[in-house]
């Protein structure tokens, strides 16, 4: 009989532990928390020191049966939960649901799946640390009381079935912000001017860009500067100025944390933050490998740290020189000095065994399963080998006062390049058309004038705005894709191709948010607030202590909304069109789509159709009302309302004021009005009269 019980989470996890550790110990599993807050009230006991009030998850309590009676069978009790906060609270839970408080329990952690992880672990078992299960506990009652004490209100103001969260509010706040910028944007023109140039002797020609005059660089404005320039520069003669020789090391990156993994995954296998983490779970748990069984493939996947152990190190080193040469083994791993967090005891997300390449084992893995694997596996291996190489040529051109300038580079050593090669690292080498030194005599062919204009800020995509929560502390590894899910799911925002999009739904969520709880949205105060949670972990902060800074303030701002909501009570807006059944004014609701137009004389009279928001401006093509729509995905645009038979559509609001430059309709952007034809370019400020 087994005298030792090792208790994991998933079922995933089971066979393969116990494979490792043989007879004498049973290994089951707690499938996630077993206790939790209760669903119908908010669990915390703000009259009484905020005690929580946890109950067992309903559904669980045959699964506590049967873990009870391996319980008293076993001599010791291994708690093997997640290497997180989280795990920890699971493993504390167990705890108490199990009544363990008189066993031999010790907590074990390894953060891979790997038989020597497995009983390294079990020589290092150690007691629960409360200070992690604390950070976990403080997590839980902030989310719990923003989402319990406000949600209701976006219920009553707006309608059922909306949330706020902690999170997920400062999350749908960046993306408004981003979308007000880009609304707001007003593009400004700007010139290049390049000039090709055949070097005497060869076919090729050679491409130089302005740089400025002798005097020093000088941007191309306008149309007018560039004649002027190309005009100086008739029947001028070119010479070779100066030319500068050098050489450019291209560092490996680093390997992957959680947050880097989700935004490559999103770039180059175009996955979703939730599916790039259930699949990187998958990997993590164990796939079925022929002639091993089940194998955990990869390491602890919710990480921030960039840190990999020295047995790790030293297998890459020793793969890479037998596989690649030992030119391309980096001597010195470069490191990411991050702030020490909770996520930093682990290591970076790696492989747990190199020679289980992807070419190996790719017909015993699902295409997405293989293609993660791959992406991680030479992202690991490109980070423990050397630098690229190039060397580059700079080059200066003279004509008269103007100056261009040539930038060239070749690789010299692809060093990781060898192996991975990132997206943002796709650059094609510049190489020069011929031999170019300074008696080079040099032929003008002809001169490349282009206008450009400024671009907005790009909408954010789900790798953006991982990147984006990263670099501001909002969240941690384990909360992205969660944040990001949530807020897709109650239509808050959208995504077309790749970008998100905010929904009038999610304009209607902010601005209430803003409005009535400017704390809860604030990008520093929620940062500041994962600091506190990190000071939790490292035992310097008391938990209770944050939670009773935060409610008192969070009770009155509740409580002052429910005030001012109370005035404003929502009634049903009354629209222009009468219900053709039954002859009534038809009435203006939210759906889970945004508006629509619905019969006030519910239920007898059922009739519902689309709302169309009239903006009072006359169509400029066939003169019919300009009204405001939504695409398929909820991005708000404006269009005719004879659609399809008039195409009319512009993303901006449009005026009844004409260009006076060409004519074309004025648009709203911000404070500015602009013509719809992007070529005029012209613009004006909204308060005035347009002038030229």
């Amino acid at each position: 009989m087994a005298k030792y019980l090792v208790i994991v989470e998933s079922p995933a996890k089971v066979k393969t532990i116990k494979k490792f550790l043989g007879s004498n110990y049973e290994v089951v599993a707690s499938q996630g928390h077993v206790r939790d807050l209760p669903k119908s009230q908010l669990g915390i006991d703000v009259e009484h020191d905020y005690d929580p009030k946890y109950i067992t998850i309903r559904g669980k309590g045959d699964l506590l049966a049967s873990l009870r009676k391996e319980v008293k069978k076993a001599e010791k009790i291994y708690l093997a939960t997640d290497p997180d906060r989280e795990g920890e609270a699971i493993s504390w839970h167990l705890c108490f649901a199990l009544k363990l408080q008189d066993k031999k329990v010790y907590r074990i952690t390894f953060n891979e799946i790997t038989k020597n992880a497995v009983k390294e672990s079990l020589k290092n078992a150690r007691e629960i640390n409360m200070n992690l299960v604390d950070a976990q506990q403080a997590r839980r009652a902030l989310d719990r009381m923003v989402g319990y004490r406000i949600s209701p209100l976006l219920w009553a103001k707006i309608k059922r079935g909306l949330s706020a969260g902690r999170v997920q509010s400062v999350a749908l706040r960046i993306i408004c912000d981003r979308e007000e910028e880009i609304d707001a944007f007003i593009p400004e023109e700007y010139w290049s001017l390049d000039v090709n140039l055949k070097i005497k002797g060869e076919k090729k020609p050679i491409t130089a860009k302005y740089y400025g005059t002798t005097e020093g660089k000088q941007a191309v404005t306008g149309k007018e500067q560039a004649d002027a320039i190309m005009s100086a520069l008739k029947d001028a003669e070119y010479k070779v100025r100066e030319i500068k020789k050098g050489e450019r090391v291209k560092k490996a990156p680093l390997p992957f944390t959680t947050s880097t993994l989700q935004q490559e995954a999103s770039k180059v296998l175009n996955f979703s933050t939730q599916k790039t983490m259930r699949l990187a779970q998958q990997l993590y748990e164990g796939v079925e490998i022929k002639g091993e069984g089940t194998v955990g493939l990869i390491t602890y996947l919710r990480t921030d740290s960039t840190r990999v152990s020295e047995e790790a190190e030293r297998m890459a080193k020793e793969y890479i020189g037998a596989h690649y040469g030992e030119k391309y083994a980096a001597e010195i791993s470069g490191e990411k000095k991050t702030a020490q967090k909770i996520q930093d005891a682990h290591e970076a997300i790696r492989p747990t065994d190199l020679n289980r390449s992807p070419v190996a084992i790719k017909e015993q893995l699902p295409r997405d399963l293989f293609r993660l694997y791959q992406l991680i596996w030479k992202r690991f291996v490109a980070s423990r080998m050397s630098g690229a190489k190039y060397e580059t040529t700079s080059v200066k051109i003279q004509a008269r006062e103007h100056v261009f300038t040539v930038a060239a580079s070749k690789m010299l050593f692809d060093g990781f390049m060898s192996v991975y090669i990132q997206e943002d690292d796709k650059e094609a080498e510049n190489l020069l058309g011929g031999v170019l030194d300074k008696d080079s005599e040099l032929e003008f062919v002809a001169f490349d004038p282009k206008q450009h204009f400024t671009q907005p800020p790009a909408h954010y995509t789900e790798a953006s705005l991982v990147r984006a929560l990263e670099e501001l502390g909002i969240g941690r590894p384990s909360t992205y894709a969660p944040t990001i899910t949530t807020i897709l799911a109650r239509r808050y925002v959208t995504k077309e191709n790749k970008n998100i999009y905010v929904t009038e739904l999610g304009e209607v969520v902010n601005n209430m948010m803003k409005e009535a709880f400017p704390t809860i949205v604030d990008v520093n105060f929620t940062a500041n607030m994962e600091a506190l949670l990190d000071g939790v972990e490292e035992g310097t902060v008391k938990w209770k202590t944050i939670i009773s800074n935060f409610y008192p303030d969070l009770d009155e701002a509740v409580k002052n909304a429910e005030k001012e909501l109370a005035e404003v009570t929502i009634a049903d807006e009354v629209s222009e069109e009468v219900c053709e059944l039954c002859g009534r004014q038809m009435v203006i609701k939210y759906g889970p789509h945004g508006r629509f137009l619905a019969c006030p004389g519910f239920p007898e009279c059922r009739n519902t159709k689309p709302y169309f928001e009239k903006i009072g401006i006359a169509c400029p093509n066939c003169g019919k009302d300009i009204v405001l729509k939504k695409t398929k995905k909820g991005r708000k645009y404006y269009g005719c309302i004879d659609n399809p038979e008039c195409d009319f559509m512009v993303w901006q609001k449009p005026t009844n004021e004409k260009c006076p430059k060409c004519g074309s309709v004025l648009l709203e952007k911000g404070n500015k009005l602009v013509c719809m034809d992007e070529q005029c370019g012209y613009v004006s400020n909204k308060e005035t009269a347009p002038a030229k």
